[in-house]
């Protein structure tokens, strides 16, 4: 379905509810289509489940740990390597 930009403003919470139940809603400017809403379905599994699903992350239930390096100390500053950068 096309809807103009103006249209889709106007009744923004209906095109929704039509993207959540599936269906593409391409809206269009000058009519030339600009975007596309599309509905996320509530099954999907985003990134870190996906990892947790297949095995290959695992989680106990905790907070994150920090990575296993340390920054050492010395050499230039950031600040330092910004202005020698600028010129």
């Amino acid at each position: 379905m096309q809807v103009s930009m103006r249209e889709f403003k106007t009744h923004l919470s209906q095109y929704v509810g039509q993207a959540q139940s599936g269906q593409s809603i391409e809206l269009t400017s000058y009519r030339k289509v600009v975007a596309r809403l599309v509905g996320v379905s509530a099954t999907e599994s985003a990134g870190i489940a996906q990892l947790l699903a297949s095995g290959v992350a695992s989680w106990q239930g905790g907070k994150p740990v920090g990575a296993a390096f340390e920054l050492k100390a010395g050499g230039k500053s950031v600040s330092a390597m910004v202005l020698e950068d600028r010129g």
